[in-house]
């Protein structure tokens, strides 16, 4: 690796380079002073994309499952505003699995965008519900999670 330091900075992504994709719609509020999503809502957009795949595909129940996933680490990169009124595309992939942890990966697109406007990843660890210790990936999850690994 070199040691330039822009030889390490993220770039935009492709599409392709994401597994499943979610629609978001922004909302009046997430424009901030300055006409743009404010960079705060792409976290909540993240957690949103990843959570609302897993609900959907059997994998996550908030209300009563034995375990939850709680964020210990976070990160995003920007290559393009977004603002409202806009439709944002979230791709998501997996690029770790570990025995309690997983690492998203999600790219934010402007509809009908080839690259990412955004991108950046954050860490679960599931845990158990009552106790908060890290539990073992439930079977369901990890299957629902294999799909969207990529190397």
């Amino acid at each position: 690796m070199s040691s330039n330091a822009s030889s390490s900075r993220a770039a935009p992504e492709p599409r392709s380079a994401y597994r499943v994709f979610r629609s978001i719609s922004t909302r009046w509020m997430d424009n901030d002073v300055y006409g743009h999503v404010n960079n705060v809502v792409y976290y909540s957009w993240f957690d949103t994309a990843v959570n609302a795949h897993l609900i959907d595909a059997g994998a996550l129940d908030i209300h009563a499952g034995e375990t939850i996933g709680l964020v210990i680490e976070t990160q995003c990169n920007y290559f393009a505003p977004l603002a409202f009124p806009q439709q944002i595309d979230a791709g998501i992939r997996v690029a770790r699995i570990g025995n309690s942890s997983v690492r998203y990966e999600v790219g934010l697109f402007a509809q009908g965008e080839p690259l990412t406007a955004a991108a950046g990843h954050f860490i679960h660890v599931y845990v158990d519900r009552d106790t908060r210790r890290p539990a073992v990936l439930p079977a369901r999850l990890r299957a629902v999670l294999e799909p969207l690994t990529v190397a």
